[in-house]
């Protein structure tokens, strides 16, 4: 940072003397301040970095609220820091009507996209992104010991696997702050890391998920996998020109669970020769039928952009985008039938408007939406619109809550400890009970049940720290997953194996499991 202006310091000393109830009343204040003293607002990083020199100097006394000013909390308040990487521009097997081709830029992606251009000024290098992203949300006063790092930049499947192995190792070495002489050696140095990676996530098609590639896939230490599903109806499928049928995402879905990985589907309402009717219609089979049941999902509403087939027919007016009064009818009816155990990721990408020849350009759609639903007098159970947040933890509010359901030939087991009243989630635990003639890629998986995702919400809280005010080291995942072996034992399971990132092995080490083939595995006696 330059060196800091005198006014900037008188800023910072007046917002010492003041106490704050939240950021707003804190944003504006500073508005008011930076108008009389006429000087431009400042980033919170500098008021942060002015206040710590101030501070240990002696010049002025400890303020709660400035001691945790963050720019943008919600980087941070669902329990882990994102840092977003994304992979050189590379070719991609399908043919997608909708997909739009831009050069130098992934297929799919396009310039004007944050993560994009993040990338494109590093010369996509994966080292450099996962380095200076963690540099940035530690200058905004963001706790980055937990990282949930996810991998960008269309069909990471079709990418060389030498590419694969070397992106991934400097993505590790970023996280590292240091270099390794290859990946197993940068993973075993970040188990004890001051920046973890607790979870990798990889995006790929449907029918690019086989065995194999399921086995590279956790070499790497990947935990998440989102795949482009887009539609759960052939015909659609078909003249949108996907490449893959329901069948390939049924199959590649049932491969993912028995091998314990958590699942996101990409889905995309508006496609060409959809309909919101059909469209709902997708959703309803998602989350009834037990050969889908993802555990998150992204929303992605067609839009029409230049280099993309879609545009031609759009130009030749062979094909309408939906009007946001349609997609915001849509969206509140798929909202309304979203289970509590599963979380909408997003609901709608980062496209900037200029891009946009046709479809929504609404960019606060998700804020949208939820004042339109409360209106309606609907009410979101997705796990994001749930999750604590910044709320006050009494434990004695806590409910264990057991919700089980069918899944790809076994059944999933959804433990969350809850504040009913509130209707607040505040930790949970994904328990997954195969059936037993399954065939599992893993042999270490034979026999065993599987805990596929541990996650306690609310503001990140530093490995080995407490913090009063927070949900996390309270003891609440230790006792989800006792829970879990508990109910593991009692259906006849032998041992427990856990998919965990690579950060997080300590944690589980401390809890009596072992590392085995990349799982961390007990026997349940």
């Amino acid at each position: 940072m330059d060196q800091p202006t005198k006014k900037i310091i008188e800023l910072t000393k007046e917002l010492a003397l003041k106490k704050f109830s939240n950021h707003e009343d804190f944003f504006k204040l500073i508005q008011k301040i930076c108008s009389k003293k006429e000087i431009p607002l400042p980033r919170y990083s500098e008021i942060f970095a002015v206040y710590q020199k101030l501070k240990k100097q002696g010049k002025i006394k400890k303020n709660p609220f400035l001691e945790e000013i963050k720019k943008r909390p919600i980087r941070s308040l669902s329990g882990v820091a994102i840092v977003a990487v994304l992979t050189k521009p590379w070719p991609c097997p399908g043919q997608c009507f909708y997909c739009p081709l831009e050069k130098g830029v992934p297929k799919s992606y396009l310039s004007g996209e944050p993560a994009v251009e993040r990338a494109k000024k590093l010369n996509f290098d994966p080292y450099l992104q996962a380095k200076k992203r963690i540099e940035i949300l530690e200058k905004n006063n963001h706790p980055v010991d937990k990282i949930e790092l996810i991998v960008i930049g269309g069909t990471w499947s079709y990418l060389p696997s030498k590419y694969q192995t070397w992106f991934i190792k400097r993505c590790f070495d970023g996280a590292n702050f240091s270099s390794s002489k290859n990946l197993a050696e940068a993973q075993k140095k970040n188990e004890n890391s001051k920046h973890r990676i607790i979870g990798i996530t990889l995006e790929t098609r449907p029918d690019y998920i086989d065995e194999d590639e399921l086995r590279r896939m956790r070499k790497l230490g990947c935990t998440r996998v989102e795949i482009g599903v887009q539609s759960t109806d052939n015909k659609i499928l078909k003249k949108n020109k996907r490449g893959h049928g329901v069948e390939e995402t049924i199959e590649a879905t049932r491969l993912l669970k028995d091998a314990g990985f958590k699942i996101c589907y990409h889905l995309m309402p508006g496609l060409y020769g959809s309909s919101p009717k059909k469209d709902l219609l997708v959703f309803k089979k998602i989350f009834s039928q037990p050969e889908f049941q993802p555990d998150m999902i992204k929303i992605y509403p067609c839009v029409v952009t230049k280099g993309s087939q879609l545009y031609q027919a759009y130009k030749k007016g062979e094909y309408k985008p939906y009007s946001d009064k349609q997609l915001i009818n849509l969206l509140i009816k798929i909202k309304k039938i979203i289970p509590p155990y599963v979380r909408i990721n997003r609901l709608i990408r980062d496209i900037p408007s200029w891009q946009i020849q046709g479809g929504s350009k609404v960019s606060n759609l998700r804020q949208t939406i939820q004042e339109k639903a409360k209106e309606q007098g609907v009410f979101c159970q997705c796990i994001r619109c749930r999750e604590i947040k910044t709320g006050k933890i009494k434990k004695q509010d806590l409910k264990l809550i057991k919700r089980e359901y069918s899944a790809s030939n076994g059944k999933e087991i959804f433990l969350s400890f809850e504040n009913e009243k509130e209707n607040k989630l505040i930790a949970f635990c994904r328990l997954r009970l195969p059936e037993k003639n399954n065939k599992f890629i893993f042999s270490v998986l034979k026999d065993s049940a599987l805990i596929r995702e541990l996650h306690t919400y609310g503001q990140l809280v530093e490995i080995d720290k407490k913090n009063k005010k927070a949900s996390q080291h309270l003891g609440l995942g230790k006792k989800l997953i006792k829970e879990a072996e508990k109910i593991a034992r009692k259906k006849g399971y032998h041992k427990m194996a856990i998919i965990a990132g690579i950060g997080v092995r300590e944690y589980y080490r401390h809890l009596g499991y072992r590392l085995q083939n990349t799982y961390l595995i007990k026997l349940l006696k």
